[in-house]
């Protein structure tokens, strides 16, 4: 994968730096000789930096990070307490039940297999999920949904999606049937809302997915009017 990664940066200043992320990079690296996006921002900076919150990797769109502890600190509380507006794009196949709903599931992790699954009633161990999520748009062969993110579970919008029966295009881990040819699925954080750890502004980021997928750009209307 050929990364410039200073074509990635979408904001920055002496706290915080923020990155649309191709699909299929690592946010942080696990083999020696992988790119990921921590260690090319290091590289950038020529300083450490401070990983704040996750994005899934065959997943794109918005990842902050910090350039020191304390807004690290300080964001990843927002993340705790909810306070931060988190919103993606995803496309599936088929339509969900209703055009528009919220989805509560219980998410049961399952390490080993990297999944988490999800089902109607609290069982031991699992962790409540919510989110929202509205019908966009639709093509010839799939559909585009915007999803709020209440909580942050593990996979959670994909394993929610796959519990109502429209699994992201491409994950075949959550029931699609076939991967894409990139090894990409077609779910992309596309905005962030929180607050400045140091001014108390709010700021809003918001980046276009992949350019040059056939499938997003198909929606590519419907998503600009979203921002």
């Amino acid at each position: 994968m050929d990364i410039n990664i200073g074509d990635l940066i979408v904001y920055k200043n002496n706290q915080l730096l923020a990155f649309n992320k191709p699909p299929e990079l690592a946010i942080q690296q696990r083999k020696k000789d992988e790119k990921a996006l921590e260690n090319l921002a290091e590289i950038y900076l020529k300083s450490k930096v401070f990983i704040i919150h996750r994005l899934d990797q065959p997943a794109s769109g918005i990842v902050l990070m910090a350039k020191n502890a304390k807004a690290q600190a300080a964001l990843s509380q927002q993340f705790q307490d909810r306070t931060i507006e988190k919103t993606y794009l995803a496309v599936v196949k088929d339509p969900p039940p209703q055009e528009e709903g919220e989805l509560v599931h219980y998410l049961s992790r399952n390490p080993k297999l990297n999944k988490s699954f999800a089902v109607e009633e609290k069982k031991p161990g699992a962790k409540k999920a919510v989110l929202h999520y509205r019908l966009l748009g639709k093509s010839d062969t799939y559909h585009l949904l915007l999803i709020k993110l209440i909580t942050g579970r593990h996979h959670q919008i994909r394993a929610q999606l796959a519990a109502i029966g429209c699994p992201i295009k491409g994950d075949v881990k959550y029931g699609f049937k076939r991967k894409n040819k990139d090894r990409s699925i077609h779910l992309h954080a596309l905005s962030l809302a929180f607050q400045h750890p140091v001014s108390h502004e709010k700021v809003l980021l918001s980046v276009p997915p992949p350019s040059g997928d056939p499938v997003w750009d198909a929606f590519k209307t419907v998503i600009e009017e979203v921002n």
